[in-house]
């Protein structure tokens, strides 16, 4: 029997670095690969911004260790306005503070520049499919996840968690948003080119880490928190 699923469009990334030699290197694999497309390359922080701003990619690959303005000033700068665009990080620094930061900033992942081509192949293959790889440095260091815990205790007090933390992976929001219009799942995974299983995969996943019991409950406590925005139903 043949997969009824639709073909998925090649996720679009932008690579962001100092060094044109990495990115050409970057360029060079991810070209490769059917399901991934460069669209735009940048040296720094300020190009960066430009190029996502003429591009619109679904994914950017940037160093945190930018000239200028770094690659988590502009993860924190570009999340607001592509709240769909998921960021995958390199860093020299793998430190708890330096993860609790990446994870403020709405990071989908956070890895080391030695890591091997195959470990990050499969990281943009999980970000694609709208996981956060991030949060297994939470679990795997319990350093981290008490920093983060702490963290995240300390912002609750002060008002601040919803305006810098959303537990939902973009792909996630993306759904919500479409549930919001009260789309069917059949439609959502015809929308986002996904399958019908996927659909409801993720919003199994998104009442669980909303604690909330439905679909209109899940969309309410989204727009109360300013991670979608609430749309008018279709007529």
């Amino acid at each position: 029997m043949k997969d009824a699923r639709p073909p998925l469009s090649a996720t679009r990334i932008v690579l962001v670095h100092a060094h044109t030699l990495v990115l050409q290197g970057l360029r060079h694999n991810i070209d490769r690969l059917p399901e991934f497309e460069a669209v735009g390359e940048a040296n720094n922080g300020q190009q960066a911004i430009q190029v996502i701003g003429e591009t619109e990619p679904d994914m950017i690959l940037i160093d945190v260790d930018l000239p200028g303005v770094s690659g988590l000033e502009v993860s924190r700068a570009m999340r607001r306005g592509y709240p769909h665009m998921a960021t995958v990080l390199f860093g020299s620094s793998m430190d708890s503070a330096s993860v609790v930061k990446a994870i403020r900033a709405g990071v989908a992942a956070y890895l080391p520049w030695n890591v091997s081509w195959d470990i990050l192949l499969q990281v943009l293959r999980d970000v694609r499919a709208g996981n956060y790889p991030i949060n297994e440095l939470v679990l795997a260091q319990p350093d981290v996840a008490a920093q983060v815990l702490a963290d995240f205790r300390h912002m609750a007090l002060d008002g601040e968690v919803q305006q810098v933390y959303s537990p939902l992976s973009p792909r996630e929001l993306q759904v919500l948003e479409l549930v919001a219009t009260n789309q069917t799942n059949k439609e959502i995974a015809s929308s986002l080119e996904i399958s019908n299983q996927t659909v409801k995969n993720h919003v199994s996943s998104i009442l669980r880490k909303l604690a909330v019991n439905d679909r209109t409950q899940a969309v309410i406590y989204a727009v109360r928190q300013g991670w979608i925005k609430a749309a008018p139903p279709r007529k």
